[in-house]
């Protein structure tokens, strides 16, 4: 599907039909086009072709767990289009240092050896930033591009959804889209953001894998394998 002049947004069907009604609106493809001047003009992560990653890899009916990033990695090769992952030459960022300290204390699994999280998507974990894009060596810097508008109808449209989804919610950017959430129906893990500057105030030792796989199980969905191959 060509949304715009030159960027493509080629999702699954499943996401397709939830999503149509947004995709034909102005302030989408205004948003598009931006993104497509700032790959013209700037230096822009992640590659095109990855920006939509994290729907690419899970269906929409398909979503178990829903973990929200801010924006991607702004250094050369690091982004692949899922929160909180980067390809597997990369060195691993602190933050996602900090996540399989996490995991390795909670499940008593290995601390990786790479950082891509895709085995993780593959299984049904939404690896959703609220932007999508970067410019090179500025974080946040397309924070006013639209990004979120069209992240929120996600997160909105999956709330919709019959099917229970656990939302991990890591930090104060990421809990303040609770609103769109219906606790009744979903479930919300919640911690401070992972990064240096704020893991020991509790995220450390907030055990989200665990708890998230103990809710999977009570809704008879099949858990998530953490492990990373």
């Amino acid at each position: 599907m060509n949304l715009g002049d030159k960027m493509q947004v080629n999702l699954p069907l499943s996401w397709q039909e939830i999503l149509f009604q947004y995709f034909d609106t102005e302030q989408f493809q205004k948003t598009l086009n931006q993104v497509e001047d700032e790959y013209r003009h700037h230096t822009v992560y992640p590659a095109k072709h990855e920006i939509f990653n994290a729907l690419n890899l899970v269906e929409y009916g398909e979503v178990k767990v829903c973990i929200l990033g801010q924006d991607p990695y702004h250094g050369p090769n690091q982004a692949n289009g899922l929160a909180f992952s980067v390809n597997p030459s990369q060195k691993i960022p602190p933050s996602l240092r900090n996540i399989f300290k996490e995991l390795a204390t909670d499940l008593n699994i290995p601390v990786p050896s790479h950082g891509d999280l895709t085995a993780w998507a593959k299984q049904g974990v939404l690896l959703l930033n609220t932007v999508l894009t970067v410019r090179a060596g500025q974080a946040n810097s397309h924070r006013q591009l639209g990004w979120e508008a069209f992240t929120d109808e996600i997160i909105k449209q999956l709330n919709r959804q019959d099917k229970p989804i656990v939302f991990i919610l890591w930090g104060k950017n990421a809990q303040s889209k609770k609103i769109m959430i219906d606790e009744s129906k979903h479930r919300i893990i919640e911690s401070p953001h992972p990064s240096p500057l704020s893991s020991y105030r509790g995220f450390f030792g907030s055990k989200p894998f665990s708890q998230t796989n103990q809710q999977l199980q009570e809704w008879g969905i099949k858990p998530i394998d953490w492990h990373l191959p």
